[in-house]
């Protein structure tokens, strides 16, 4: 067992004591390079998830420039950084770029004082940093919380001799790839039970439970044939309302607030299916107008990100009356809330839902859109078998899959636990 020594730093702690301590900035400096008439000779960069990634020019995600001359350059093993709105924890921070090319002018480049330096080992402890949240906690207060060239230039960073990076870089390598792959196993074995699942919803809701039942032609492409005793309507038929949200800031969300209430954005990230309680509460006077739903009531996302997503929805099932927020749709109705639920998000209604829809930033479907999408109807006593049916299906395969995001939760962990005790020098080479 190596000496150690007291970093004096909180985030990293004890460090071998033959390690030495240095500021970023006494490797690397920061710089800025804008690339002006050149800008046409370099392709597009990006900072993302998975590291700087090439991305097109054309690129219609996101906010587009008309031209490039005021983005940066960034070359071959410079580190780039993205420090604003810190209070997000969910995007990427650091890269290591193994390309020269362009990148917004808002990020944070910084290039080798020396063209020998090693990155690596000093990439895998910025990672070690992002990975804890120490930029995010760095940030400051408020919504626009950001660091500057100059608090990333003064960062602590353990320091062991070359040799020494060397090997930790090579050992994190090797550990890191082989735990990668076995995220990435887990990972397909989710997307097909995801689509496994969709497949078996779509299945039962056009074809029913019965498999010698006759069949014959819904005359809609998407759904194909269905048994012979269904009907095929419009949603607008079906609904006995189709009403829009009314606008609930996130200022105006209250932890101990009197009422309930969903958030169009909600249903894309805390709602599966179907839902009792809402993660969300408001008082209902500092609310005007309201829109209300309550028990059985379907709500769409009238706004979103992808059009293969965009207008999905969730069935209330608890007991009280609760307010719908801007850019939601209210469905009510007369047939079996869950059916109808499982109906209106299956394949094929996501077809009519996402048809002629523009790969925008932002993608929208109004209650016209959604009062046109054709569902195939069997009777109401049909549709409660099926809905308890798909309900007993659906939390098997939703188990099996928490069961698999749990193994991916804790090899990220391990990951993120094995990188920081090599770069702080905890553990050995």
């Amino acid at each position: 067992m190596r000496e150690m020594k007291n970093s004096g730093v909180a985030w990293i702690g004890n460090i071998p004591k033959a390690w030495g301590l240095i500021r970023y900035k006494d490797k690397y400096k920061n710089s800025k390079e804008i690339a002006g008439d050149k800008s046409r000779s370099y392709d597009r960069l990006a900072l993302s998830l998975n590291g700087v990634i090439k991305r097109p020019k054309d690129d219609s995600d996101g906010l587009q420039p008309k031209e490039f001359d005021t983005y940066q350059v960034l070359h071959e093993n410079d580190f780039v950084f993205k420090m604003i709105d810190l209070q997000n924890i969910s995007t990427s921070r650091v890269g290591l770029s193994p390309y020269t090319g362009l990148v917004s002018p808002a990020y944070i480049r910084f290039c080798p004082k020396n063209k020998k330096q090693y990155p690596r080992f000093i990439y895998y402890f910025l990672m070690s940093m992002y990975y804890n949240c120490v930029f995010n906690n760095l940030g400051g207060d408020g919504v626009r919380s950001a660091l500057n060239s100059s608090d990333m230039g003064n960062f602590l960073i353990p320091y062991p001799i070359e040799i020494e990076q060397h090997r930790i870089v090579d050992y994190l390598d090797t550990a890191c790839s082989k735990i990668n792959l076995l995220i990435v196993n887990q990972q397909t074995q989710i997307e097909k039970l995801k689509q496994y699942k969709q497949s078996l919803i779509t299945e039962v809701v056009t074809k029913g439970l019965n498999p010698d039942v006759p069949m014959k032609d819904s005359g809609v492409k998407w759904i194909g044939m269905i048994p012979k005793h269904w009907i095929v309507k419009r949603t607008k038929f079906v609904a006995n309302a189709l009403e829009k949200g009314k606008g609930i800031t996130k200022e105006e969300v209250i932890s101990d607030g009197d009422i309930q209430c969903v958030r169009y954005g909600e249903i894309y990230t805390k709602y599966n299916q179907g839902f009792t309680d809402c993660v969300s509460r408001t008082n209902l006077e500092i609310i005007q107008p309201h829109q209300f739903f309550e028990h059985g009531d379907i709500l769409f996302a009238g706004t979103g990100e992808l059009v293969e997503e965009i207008g999905k929805n969730v069935v209330y099932l608890g007991n009280e009356k609760c307010l719908a927020g801007g850019d939601i749709i209210v469905m009510k109705h007369h047939q079996d809330p869950a059916f109808l639920n499982y109906a209106l998000n299956s394949i094929y209604s996501q077809k009519q839902k996402s048809y002629g829809k523009a790969k925008l930033k932002v993608v929208h479907i109004s209650a016209d859109n959604i009062g046109n999408v054709k569902i195939a109807l069997p009777p109401l006593n049909e549709q409660q078998r099926i809905a308890t049916y798909l309900d007993n299906k659906c939390a098997k395969i939703d188990r099996l899959i928490a069961i698999k995001q749990e193994k991916i939760d804790k090899l990220n962990d391990y990951k993120k636990s094995l990188i920081y005790e090599y770069v702080t020098g905890k553990k050995e080479a």
